[in-house]
């Protein structure tokens, strides 16, 4: 009897020692399985990650090189606009001082002169108020052949320096005030500094 009871003792050792061992090395397999996925999503999100921070990245270069080039092209342009009033500014000054008295007195018969063919019958030359009072005198010696064919001598306020010769019924006229011609002069070199400037800003180095 001893000897069935340690039997059955054995036994119920050893079956709960197999099924034991049997449910740890099942538990083993699973926590091997879920260990195995969970380094395999850390993984997979790691690359997504990765993934995502280089393009990120490169949108952000992209974008700020994009920003960059922006506002070299807009510092380019004022930098431009800026020397162009500039040189606006200098040509007009200048031309102003040259259009003094002694110039006119030159210029204007010259001019007529080289209309003679035309006829100066149904002509005016407009002038400032200033120089027509100054140069009045002399012009009414100097012209006195075409004012007896009809020229005439007017003053006109629009005119701050320089002249204008028009026809008498204000159909057209020459236009030679500091401002137009200024314009001409402007319109005429503005290119050259535009090109001067796009060769010195492609080429930095170039002298």
């Amino acid at each position: 009897m001893d000897i069935q009871v340690q039997e059955l003792i054995d036994k119920i050792k050893k079956d709960g020692i197999e099924s034991a061992s049997q449910e740890a090395e099942k538990l083993k397999k699973e926590a091997d399985t879920q260990a195995m996925q969970i380094i395999e999503a850390a993984k997979k999100e790691a690359v997504d990650i990765i993934d995502k921070a280089k393009r990120d990245a490169q949108r952000t270069e992209k974008a700020g090189k994009a920003a960059l080039e922006q506002a070299s092209r807009n510092l380019v342009l004022v930098f431009k606009d800026e020397i162009q009033a500039l040189l606006d500014s200098i040509v007009l000054e200048k031309l102003s001082a040259s259009y003094n008295n002694d110039v006119l007195k030159t210029v204007i018969p010259e001019i007529l002169k080289a209309w003679g063919i035309k006829g100066s019958d149904s002509l005016a030359v407009l002038l400032p108020e200033a120089s027509l009072t100054k140069l009045k005198a002399f012009f009414h010696k100097s012209l006195a052949a075409q004012l007896k064919k009809g020229l005439e001598l007017r003053s006109d306020e629009n005119l701050s320096s320089g002249f204008r010769i028009a026809n008498k019924d204000g159909s057209a006229y020459y236009d030679f005030s500091v401002e137009s011609v200024a314009e001409m002069l402007c319109a005429y070199l503005n290119p050259y500094l535009a090109e001067i400037l796009t060769k010195s800003i492609n080429n930095p180095k170039e002298k």
